[in-house]
């Protein structure tokens, strides 16, 4: 029986996911949830789309990951079952899921039309219990996503520009904050496989950092340097700091690379 993941902005310790949660087990007793975040800054979009394109595929095949930011619940914007590579994938349909396409393509789309797998009472205001998670637990006993609705030709998508590649640099993007205050770029590892560490030049916050650090623990404390993170994207940190603070960085902030 596959697991059920739970990714929602409603914060630690929400009753909102304790809902979810007992509807899930309502209807499948034998669930296994699996909570894998409820701190996504409320109603941002595109932060829960990078969370989960960075997380969700190293669960084991055909688990079905729920995913709750939905700033426009209620209206009409669609609820979205996707099978992508080889998980499945719960979610409104407004751009939480489009980071996981810019590398795959969806399998299947269907929209959540047929209200026969919803609870008998929908609120207006808190799709995530009342049609994401009872579709949840009934695919998790079996059911086919094709009885869920309608199938759809493509996913509602985020603009998620690429870093500009230039023969002597590249010029790149933070796209998020980790809990330590580490800057998470968009430049990928493979940008940089022809260019000697050692010759790279990182510019970010009006700070430079001549070449890359191989891991934190190789600089001393308070040391501003730059990296290749777990993810194989480029990160830029301070050992024992934070590096937002330090370089006043937001996301969305230029990060430059040259050689």
């Amino acid at each position: 029986m596959p697991p059920i993941t739970l990714s929602t902005d409603f914060g630690p310790g929400s009753p909102y996911v304790a809902a979810m949660k007992g509807v899930i087990l309502g209807i499948n007793p034998a669930a296994t949830i699996v909570d894998l975040t409820h701190a996504i800054p409320p109603q941002d979009v595109r932060q829960g789309g990078l969370f989960l394109a960075g997380v969700t595929h190293w669960f084991p095949a055909d688990t079905i990951h729920v995913a709750v930011v939905d700033p426009g619940v209620g209206t009409k914007r669609r609820i979205i079952y996707a099978r992508i590579g080889d998980q499945h994938y719960i979610a409104p349909d407004n751009g939480l899921l489009s980071r996981l396409t810019t590398r795959k393509q969806p399998l299947r789309v269907v929209s959540l039309d047929n209200s026969e797998h919803w609870l008998p009472e929908i609120s207006a205001t808190f799709h995530g219990r009342d049609i994401m998670a009872p579709v949840a637990a009934q695919i998790s006993l079996g059911l086919n996503p094709e009885k869920l609705g309608a199938r759809q030709p493509s996913l509602f998508q985020l603009n998620w520009p690429e870093p500009q590649v230039n023969p002597g640099g590249i010029a790149g993007t933070v796209l998020s904050i980790d809990s330590f205050g580490n800057l998470m770029t968009d430049i990928e590892q493979e940008h940089l496989r022809s260019v000697p560490a050692a010759d790279l030049r990182i510019e970010c916050g009006g700070e430079i950092i001549q070449g890359l650090a191989r891991t934190y623990g190789e600089h001393s404390d308070g040391a501003l340097v730059a990296l290749i993170g777990s993810a194989g994207f480029l990160e830029i940190a301070v050992v024992r700091g934070s590096a937002a603070r330090q370089l006043g960085a937001a996301v969305g902030a230029p990060v430059t690379l040259s050689w």
